[in-house]
């Protein structure tokens, strides 16, 4: 049997069928008054749902479709907020690193260092993102199977560093397009570390506007909802109070409006994931032994709204 990797991020659990929890924010830094805006939003809304919230935000997007576009303040000046941030809303953080060289400084600031889906193959940098001594967490590459992440987060755990995270961002389904194969969630969570669904970029569609990516964002909820039914740990959601105006990623972001309905809805589906998931020897009985199936607050006449 597979070990299960249970570790803390900030002041909660993460792993071993501990509640769902969101990794939530801007694709890229804006400024430094939109990035504490938006984490002091998030913030409210994760507290209201009752779920455990890990701010992301990139200081530099360095795989961006087109050399025109906007990568980010860069890392030095991107790290100064996010260390305020953190300072001011005492959020754990999260952020990309796509260099070696960004491991150190960027660990210093954040509590999850993130391994972008295109370098999830990319040995030099996994293994120094594990020596950092940070939770890692690994996007599965587009062209990755999702037995094939256990390769990269060996890599990781080469260094003693068990604190791994494992995403699922969907795979390439032909051009410009991507699919999400619900079968990789079961397999990935095998290898004991918590799974991640990213599903504003399972959503995306890469290269899609010519020098940018485009995207489907009505999908998001069935995604979302499709993903926690199978006992995924946590979503993965970048969030943008005017997905138009985004400077990154907007066409596959999720409206900040939109987020406290989805995460009522969500919540109540890894509730019920967990208790499926359950021993059997501490399973509920079947329901059929009642009058009615339906849930007792429905029977009392409550409509969710």
């Amino acid at each position: 049997m597979n070990p299960s990797y249970i570790f803390e991020i900030g002041n909660f659990r993460v792993g071993g069928g501990a509640p769902l929890f969101l990794i939530a924010g801007p694709c890229v830094i804006e400024s430094e008054a939109h990035a504490i805006a938006t984490a002091e939003r998030l913030a409210k809304i994760a507290s209201a749902a009752g779920v455990s919230l890990i701010f992301k935000a990139s200081y530099d997007k360095a795989n961006r479709s087109s050399v025109t576009s906007y990568r980010g303040p860069g890392l030095q000046e991107g790290l100064r907020i996010l260390a305020k941030l953190k300072k001011i809303t005492s959020l754990p953080i999260l952020t990309d690193v796509h260099e070696v060289s960004h491991v150190s400084p960027a660990a210093e600031v954040c509590d999850v260092l993130q391994i972008p889906a295109f370098l999830s193959r990319q040995t030099d940098l996994l293994v120094a993102a594990g020596r950092s001594g940070r939770v890692v967490n690994i996007k599965k590459g587009q062209f990755l199977s999702p037995w094939d992440i256990a390769n990269a987060a060996e890599k990781v755990a080469s260094t003693g560093n068990k604190k791994i995270i494992l995403t699922e961002r969907g795979s390439s389904f032909g051009y410009q397009n991507l699919v999400v194969d619900m079968r990789s969630f079961p397999i990935m969570r095998k290898l004991g570390y918590p799974v991640v669904f990213d599903v504003t970029h399972a959503v995306q569609l890469p290269g899609g506007e010519g020098k940018s990516s485009g995207g489907q964002p009505e999908f998001i909820e069935p995604l979302a909802r499709a993903g926690v039914a199978t006992g995924v740990d946590g979503i993965f959601l970048e969030v943008h109070e005017n997905p138009a105006k985004a400077l990154s990623d907007g066409t596959n972001a999720l409206a900040l409006e939109k987020l406290p309905p989805l995460l009522y809805k969500i919540v109540r589906l890894a509730a019920l994931a967990r208790e499926f998931d359950a021993p059997e020897s501490v399973a509920p009985r079947p329901q059929s032994h009642r009058k009615s199936a339906r849930p007792r607050a429905e029977r009392r006449g409550w409509r969710s709204k």
